[in-house]
């Protein structure tokens, strides 16, 4: 790789994208480029955000395959037979967890009341108590936090145990992913400290020792490419298929839309052509994946307001520096 182009990456990641800790670029599976920031290392791991969100996509697959969950098309309240519907409430029994996966279940407000999930002491249930509503189902409308943490709550009843063992032992042992332990957060002032701190590891849990299912995981960047390299192949790793390969083509192709952003089942759809998807979390970091140049870029960022767009810097300045890479 020209040292020139690489200056000139660097130079726009200092000028225009401060918050970066680190990034890979990986190429036919090879390590083409890797470099760290604001002083991390290979070592830290970085709140990823809603790249969770990702991770549990593939989780919630491997249940499936594993036969915990029979399919995306049962019924979110089957799950939860102990939860008390109301008598007119008549939305709510008819969302599956496609709906869920696809971010096209109704909820009964306008602005997600983020604070209440943070603060909650049940916010699985307090996520099905704004479940449904007066909304269509089958529209776009993405909730950032309760109806991914639905999803938790059913992953975790539907296997029987922790959604942080169950992926350990499918999933992170496997490919030599080490997310240590679980981080329980008991305030706002924990919460804050932890986002941004380069010796936190692990993934968050809610009160009910439930691992949040659209936030929460730590990863360090070469855990992020592994995950990307993951599904470039197909769910296979070093000749073992850990997440089945039709759940890897179907939750990477469009199930639905908003405007001109489609979405898979937790993952963003860039460019249906170049069939390049990712994985996007607040702040700034990205699992892409460009099956056409056979490439993988992990970019881990730590947590700011309004920060700069990466897909932009990936595909104007990171991916035409690498994409005739000869490896």
């Amino acid at each position: 790789m020209n040292q020139i182009r690489i200056n000139a990456i660097e130079t726009v990641i200092n000028r225009e994208y401060g918050n970066i800790a680190g990034i890979i670029v990986q190429k036919n599976g090879i390590k083409v480029y890797e470099k760290y920031f604001n002083g991390y290392t290979a070592d830290n791991a970085v709140h990823v955000s809603s790249v969770t969100k990702s991770v549990l996509s593939a989780l919630i697959g491997i249940a499936i395959d594993q036969g915990y969950i029979d399919s995306l098309d049962q019924k979110v309240l089957a799950f939860f037979p102990d939860y008390k519907v109301k008598d007119d409430e008549k939305t709510i029994q008819e969302i599956t967890l496609k709906h869920l996966m696809t971010m096209t279940a109704p909820y009964k407000y306008k602005t997600e009341p983020y604070e209440l999930f943070f603060t909650s002491q049940n916010p699985i249930e307090d996520a099905l108590d704004l479940l449904g509503g007066n909304g269509i189902i089958g529209e776009f409308n993405y909730s950032a936090i309760g109806g991914t943490h639905i999803l938790a709550g059913i992953l975790a009843r539907a296997t029987g145990q922790s959604i942080l063992d169950f992926a350990e032992k499918y999933l992170f042992t496997p490919m030599g992913i080490r997310v240590p332990h679980n981080l329980l957060l008991r305030s706002e002032e924990e919460h804050m400290a932890v986002m941004n701190d380069k010796n936190t590891s692990g993934w968050v849990v809610d009160p009910q020792r439930i691992n949040t299912g659209s936030w929460g995981l730590f990863l360090t960047p070469e855990d992020m490419v592994k995950i990307g390299q993951l599904y470039l192949d197909g769910g296979r790793w070093q000749g073992k298929q850990l997440v089945p390969a039709d759940w890897i083509a179907e939750s990477t192709k469009e199930c639905s839309r908003l405007d001109k952003l489609s979405y898979g089942y937790l993952w963003w759809i860039i460019a249906d052509q170049a069939h390049s998807v990712a994985a996007l979390g607040d702040g700034g970091n990205v699992i892409y994946i460009n099956n056409k140049n056979s490439m993988v870029i992990a970019i881990a960022s730590l947590l700011m307001p309004d920060a700069r767009d990466r897909i932009e810097l990936i595909k104007t300045t990171i991916e035409p520096a690498f994409e005739n890479s000869m490896v």
